[in-house]
């Protein structure tokens, strides 16, 4: 283990931001040392922010984005489509759809995927308040945006089981050969979906 080259807050600054999603233990150093020398211009605003998101941040509780609101933003914006739903993973998955204005359309976020091997099971997810978002009415698509692994696609069959009953049209994300994408760099599996899901010209 390597030995401190700071004090424990310095230090602690350090480990914290380590656990950062694209920051290691080398960029989390480059970091804090940049922000303990700005302390004025980043470190006090960023402690700020920091402190007010805590106290402030909220999960909606119609579609589980995170806001500092509830009902969120989106769910409050009368302007979109609100009897289209896109059903997303994470927050994450929804930030990148607004990201690209794909679509004015509502969201739902299911906190993750069915997964056995590690104990998420639909009690786990936001899968009832989805069959009961369309329960109330209203919603006339449903559009499954989860990733296209085995996890993602269970999880997929799973909500379209539990939707059955229901007059609500579900449709899923496009997979195939992206945009730009050359077929000599792309993996078996996306080459197959490409293919099984072919359309005329």
């Amino acid at each position: 283990m390597a030995k401190p080259i700071a004090g424990p807050e310095i230090e602690r600054l350090i480990q914290l931001l380590a656990k950062l999603p694209g920051l290691g233990p080398r960029s989390a150093r480059r970091a804090t040392l940049h922000l303990v020398k700005r302390k004025e211009q980043l470190l006090s605003p960023l402690t700020e922010a920091m402190d007010r998101a805590l106290n402030s941040v909220l999960v909606c509780s119609n579609c589980g984005n995170i806001d500092t609101r509830d009902p969120c933003t989106i769910c409050a914006d009368h302007g979109r489509d609100q009897s289209t739903v896109v059903v997303v993973e994470d927050v994450s998955d929804l930030w990148a759809l607004e990201r690209a204005k794909a679509l004015n359309a509502a969201y739902h976020v299911l906190g993750g995927v069915l997964s056995p091997l590690e104990g998420v099971g639909p009690e786990d997810l936001t899968i009832r308040r989805l069959v009961e978002r369309v329960a109330e009415g209203g919603i006339k698509e449903i559009i499954i945006a989860v990733n296209a692994t085995v996890e993602g696609q269970t999880t997929a069959h799973y909500i379209i089981d539990q939707l059955a009953g229901f007059d609500v049209r579900i449709t899923r994300l496009a997979h195939g050969v992206p945009v730009g994408g050359e077929l000599d760099y792309l993996d078996e599996g996306t080459l197959s979906a490409a293919m099984r899901a072919r359309t005329a010209f």
